[in-house]
């Protein structure tokens, strides 16, 4: 089991930039990758960015590619997605998931998810 624990969003205006963070506890040394997600209001949950943990490969959303980073601090267990030049079109519950085995990023389903994190984009 994997606990995954999201640090607060924030509401922030458009141009903004806003970090986002995820710690890891539990059983951590089967980590494979770990990525976020996002889910606005009466739409699905969609794939964001993905940091592989063994190699540091990122994968990113073609929509965040150049304004968002995800990146990892290994010693920490911790994962954090730095956003830029955000638009309130980014609004949404932001999930951070953990894939605990190989796994094929990011189409295969995550194993284990946060309780999720609000980012308020606004214009």
């Amino acid at each position: 089991q994997v606990r995954l624990v999201e640090t607060e969003g924030g509401s922030v205006q458009a141009g903004d930039s806003l970090r986002v963070s995820c710690a890891a506890s539990g059983r951590t040394a089967g980590i494979f990758a770990m990525g976020w997600f996002r889910q606005a209001p009466g739409k699905e949950r969609q794939f964001v960015a993905a940091i592989n943990w063994i190699d540091s490969h990122t994968e990113y959303a073609d929509s965040v590619k150049g304004r968002f980073t995800v990146s990892r601090d290994g010693a920490k267990n911790l994962m954090n997605l730095q956003m830029t030049s955000l638009k309130p079109e980014v609004t949404a519950v932001y999930y951070c998931g953990v894939w605990g085995r190989i796994a094929i990023l990011p189409v295969t389903p995550a194993d284990y998810w946060g309780q999720g994190t609000q980012v308020t984009v606004s214009s």
